[in-house]
């Protein structure tokens, strides 16, 4: 057997503390052994992490001795994200990225929850059997002459003024992606459908956005978005990839607030069943719409959020009231008590959603975009934009509270700023720890409808 200092010999010559790590591991069962393989052996590993999720490999092995005094100064800090990273693989972490694809995972099951198999449960598919009579079953003359799974319930309808419930699943899991198509034309559901999502048995949803502005869809006029939150493409088919933990139980809800039943709706709502991170923040979404007036021309796209989390992401659907440019205001954040002034204050709207000298071409990109079609005319009375930003890759963290604020300036031919009356509508996204606050009363339809 070698020494010990053959081995301290060995590790001096072939570790360097710029080694990535990678942490180990799902089955652990006791603190001892958490902290023995969280500082595992630094050469041989690497770690994948990003802001959206974790995942966590298993080590191949451990050391005994970390060379360098340098390194010993690290290693608190390093035990600790290991033990934090660890804590989370203990509790089933995930991962989006493609080169996490090949990590198996023994403790996740994939399941779907859709108009074919409305519980998600396994093996319950597409199992509806044919039915003319059963209004439930619209395509039950398609499949009469092949029969039980074959298509028979592909989507739902939804009675004027009546709410669908799409999903009602227990926990622990994570939505992953959710599918949606209704109309082809958005215009009138796109507002007049509300989605509203409840996590662990709350009473007041997490979530409370109008369908087609919850996937980036603004003024009810379809355009096509090709970012990595949010994907529509023709005609009118809309997706969504926001990671979506949930410990206990996940219900969604479509309520149908016109006076028209709602001939289809159709879903593929993709989660994985299975332990969740210990610190998971609970995804959240609102909706708002007002319009400024010119002596205050400033809106509010988030308020009222008590706790701990972080904002990843606005949808601006904005209508312009008045001619000439009018995106010289700033998004700001109030953060954590920020009162007159916030901490985070940008320096233009079109540079807020990436862009500068106006928003002369649509692009639709991984984060921000710009999506709908002006055909060269330029930005005036009556103009829409449909913007999104996601802070997928520069969340804004918070820990008291937050507000979030956009001013709506233009210009006089003075030179000096112009104060607006612009008809806004915004989505908020973020993550929280729960219980979140109530959200303000959600607007009726008559004060939801595209200009």
């Amino acid at each position: 057997m070698e020494s010990d200092g053959s081995n301290r010999q060995r590790a001096e010559a072939n570790w360097h503390p710029q080694y990535p790590l990678r942490f180990a591991e799902r089955n652990l069962t006791s603190k001892r052994s958490l902290v023995r393989k969280a500082i595992a052996k630094a050469p041989q590993c690497a770690m994948d992490i990003n802001d959206r999720s974790h995942r966590v490999n298993s080590a191949t092995s451990q050391f005994r001795y970390i060379p360098g005094r340098e390194v010993w100064k690290a290693i608190p800090a390093v035990a600790m994200l290991c033990i934090a990273v660890t804590a989370a693989a203990q509790g089933g972490g995930f991962a989006d990225t493609a080169t996490s694809l090949s990590t198996l995972t023994p403790n996740i099951e994939s399941r779907q929850v859709s108009p074919e198999n409305p519980t998600g449960a396994k093996g319950k598919g597409a199992m509806s059997v044919p039915d003319p009579s059963n209004p439930d079953l619209s395509f039950s003359g398609a499949a009469s002459d092949l029969g039980q799974g074959w298509k028979v319930r592909p989507f739902i309808k939804v009675a004027a003024h009546a709410t669908a419930t799409i999903m009602d699943v227990d926990g622990p899991g994570t939505i992953r992606h959710i599918w949606m198509a209704t109309s082809p034309d958005l215009h009138d559901v796109g507002r007049s459908g509300v989605l509203r999502f409840f996590w662990d048995g709350e009473e007041n949803p997490s979530v409370e956005v109008p369908i087609a502005d919850f996937f980036a869809i603004g003024h009810g006029t379809f355009a096509p978005v090709t970012s990595s939150m949010v994907v529509d493409v023709p005609q009118d088919s809309m997706n969504c990839y926001w990671p979506m933990p949930f410990a206990k139980h996940a219900r969604i809800t479509f309520t149908n607030d016109s006076d028209k039943e709602l001939s289809l709706l159709t879903f593929q709502i993709d989660y994985e069943a299975g332990p969740i991170a210990r610190d998971s923040g609970y995804f959240h979404a609102q909706w708002r719409r007002a319009r400024v007036s010119r002596t205050e021309p400033s809106y509010t796209i988030l308020d009222g959020v008590k706790g701990e989390g972080r904002y990843v992401g606005t949808f601006l659907s904005w209508t312009q009231l008045s001619s000439g440019w009018a995106g010289e205001g700033e998004v700001k954040f109030y953060i954590d008590g920020d009162s007159k002034f916030p901490t985070i204050s940008g320096t233009g709207t079109e540079d807020y959603f990436g862009a500068d000298w106006g928003f002369p071409a649509v692009y639709s990109t991984a984060y921000i975009g710009n999506v709908l079609d002006h055909k060269g005319k330029d930005a005036g009375l009556g103009t829409q934009w449909s913007l999104y930003r996601w802070h997928v890759p520069d969340p804004i963290s918070f820990h008291r509270d937050l507000k979030v604020t956009i001013q709506d300036l233009g210009w006089w031919p003075n030179g000096k700023y112009q104060p607006l009356d612009d008809d806004f509508a915004s989505t908020a996204f973020w993550y929280q720890r729960e219980p979140h606050a109530q959200f303000p009363k959600f607007p009726p339809l008559s004060e939801r409808w595209p200009r």
